[in-house]
């Protein structure tokens, strides 16, 4: 078996166009690719979930997350048992993301010193997405 690709894909309910923006702002992310319900070939999607987005894909980095609202009447739950873990090069630019994602979240372990010789933390953000946030420093 070969797998090509392992993505996160995120499912919101109704926020996605939300968490899309968040995630350029403090990721960096870039849209690659953005379709909303009412580009379905069907007409099963009520008029006010059109502008739903069915499918993102984001560049982040060198990688890619993906972001929908998922069918409205199949609501993702709100919390799940999933964790997105970044691996950043330098300290200041995870700081900054830090900050970015915990806007309007919860931080669940501020950045600090990790006994493995790094910088860790983790949050939730706004969305109900887990975060993990790691940074290697450099041995003197």
């Amino acid at each position: 078996m070969l797998i090509k690709n392992l993505n996160p894909y995120i499912s919101c309910n109704g926020t996605a166009e939300q968490a899309i923006h968040l995630y350029e702002t403090a990721l960096g992310a870039k849209v690659q690719e953005i379709m909303r319900f009412s580009q379905m070939p069907c007409e099963t999607i009520a008029p006010e979930h059109h502008n739903r987005i069915m499918h993102c894909m984001l560049a982040v980095g060198d990688r890619t997350l993906m972001v929908s609202d998922g069918m409205p009447d199949k609501p993702a739950p709100v919390t799940g048992h999933v964790s997105i873990a970044l691996d950043f090069a330098d300290l200041a630019g995870m700081e900054k993301a830090f900050d970015g994602l915990a806007a309007g979240g919860t931080v669940t372990m501020p950045i600090g010193d990790a006994f493995w010789g790094a910088k860790f933390g983790m949050l939730t953000d706004a969305y109900g997405v887990h975060w993990m946030f790691h940074y290697t420093v450099p041995k003197e």
